[in-house]
């Protein structure tokens, strides 16, 4: 899978908040991703986000 910032990626289990929703902040061997629902950032590794992810969803790119 291609994951890029601003990318929404719907994880397999839900944050505390009860949202299932991240957005990328930085890609590479580790991630920065932020919760949709409460916007608390974590970082994690490449390998955890790959195997967790059910579908990523692309953001619109502002013009």
């Amino acid at each position: 899978m291609e994951y890029q910032v601003s990318d929404v990626v719907r994880l397999k289990k839900k944050h505390p908040c009860g949202s299932f929703e991240w957005e990328v902040l930085r890609v590479g061997a580790d991630f920065r991703l932020k919760c949709m629902g409460c916007g608390h950032q974590i970082m994690i590794s490449r390998k955890l986000v790959e195997k967790n992810t059910k579908e990523i969803k692309k953001r619109l790119e502002k013009a």
